[in-house]
């Protein structure tokens, strides 16, 4: 069975100006375990995307209606042979298996995001937990697994 070889946790604010943070954080963590193990550059870069939209999506759209001291917790996780980025939010769940993918070449107002994240990752899911928050799920397999 596979272990956990470096993980880390990061709780802020629900609020967008806390983006640059939120994702400063998270390149610390590539810097420090990513690097030296064969994770790419572009690799990084997608990650560090998901990573934005995934909480601004959980700021904009889950906190909305929520006061912003509502907290935003961010769980990284490295395995031998991927990478998984647990995004917790407190609002309403939803089904993203129902927002309708948009026709190349035409306009539609927001649900991209969706769509983004599952080209940028090779996993999303987003879950109800017990705990009665929401977890979108971002994986990202390195080297050994998949580009």
């Amino acid at each position: 069975m596979l272990s956990i070889m470096k993980q880390d946790h990061l709780r802020v604010k629900s609020d967008l100006k806390l983006l640059n943070q939120v994702q400063q954080w998270f390149e610390n963590f590539c810097l420090q375990h990513l690097s030296q193990l064969g994770w790419s550059e572009s690799q990084l870069y997608r990650l560090n995307l998901a990573l934005a939209e995934g909480f601004t999506n959980a700021v904009r759209h889950a906190h909305h209606a929520l006061p912003p001291e509502t907290t935003i917790e961010i769980d990284v996780s490295l395995w031998i042979d991927r990478l998984e980025i647990r995004i917790w939010d407190h609002g309403k769940p939803f089904n993203p298996d129902a927002i309708v993918e948009p026709e190349p070449g035409t306009l539609q107002v927001g649900g991209y995001g969706w769509f983004l994240l599952r080209r940028l990752a090779d996993s999303v899911a987003y879950e109800r937990g017990p705990d009665g928050r929401n977890c979108l799920l971002i994986v990202k397999y390195g080297q050994k697994g998949q580009q």
